[in-house]
């Protein structure tokens, strides 16, 4: 249990990426507090965590509010009395091609994905410089190293998430604080379901692994990342991705 006594604020984590880290955080021995816009998600999500015997709060949060990230953070610290790990999964998509892409399709994604990791980091390494300790794991993206055709917003702020990570990275090494992110590829969660069978088979033709990610890929990545075996890694991008991108 690697992550014993520590607790861990989970953005997005209702469902998909987010609430298999969520669970598998429980599992290593962390309390978490599970976030997310859908309430009902949210508490679903800790029953979950209840029934495998670990502790957990959860949290509504519109993580692109920073007053919302504010009291999401103050309230992890007070329902269960700390904050060692923040992960920044929250995110949204609006894919349209450049020419089709609307102005409030591109600020509502970058407003979520972007900002909002922005919101809860803020918030969080106030509470964690004090503590001099923290991990800070960023869910980014592979079409945020590669772009993607009809993912320009997205792709955007998945970049952009990494170049935060990085200076996040640098701000506070000296404060016993690690900021790194985790690029997955495509993963087999509710945004990749929706797509037809034969754009499905085309992804996996070039996943040199020959197929989806599970959201537990992911999520064993970010639990090294925050656990104190990566003590000395930080501004570091993971990728996993079955060898999509090299």
């Amino acid at each position: 249990m690697v992550l014993k006594g520590k607790v861990a604020l989970v953005t997005g984590a209702g469902q998909g990426i987010g609430k298999a880290i969520s669970l598998m955080f429980a599992k290593e021995g962390a309390a978490v507090a599970v976030a997310d816009i859908k309430e009902e998600n949210a508490r679903e999500a800790v029953k979950e965590i209840e029934s495998l015997g670990g502790r957990a709060i959860a949290l509504k949060v519109d993580v692109s509010s920073f007053s919302d990230a504010e009291k999401m953070v103050e309230d992890a610290v007070t329902g269960l009395g700390g904050l060692h790990i923040l992960v920044n999964n929250a995110g949204i998509t609006r894919d349209k091609l450049l020419l089709r892409l609307s102005e409030e399709d591109w600020d509502v994604v970058l407003k979520v994905n972007l900002k909002g990791a922005f919101n809860a980091t803020k918030a969080a390494v106030r509470v964690m410089s004090k503590n001099r300790y923290g991990r800070i794991v960023n869910i980014a993206s592979i079409v945020g190293l590669t772009g993607n055709p009809g993912q320009a917003n997205y792709s955007a702020s998945k970049a952009g998430l990494i170049a935060f990570t990085k200076t996040v990275a640098r701000e506070f090494a000296g404060r016993g604080i690690t900021c790194n992110a985790v690029a997955p590829g495509f993963i087999d969660t509710p945004m990749t379901q929706v797509l037809p069978d034969n754009a499905k088979e085309a992804l996996i033709a070039r996943i040199p692994l020959e197929r989806l990610g599970t959201p537990e890929d992911v999520a064993e990545g970010v639990i090294f990342l925050a656990s104190d075996r990566a003590t000395y890694i930080t501004g570091h991008v993971l990728n996993i991705n079955g060898g999509m991108f090299m």
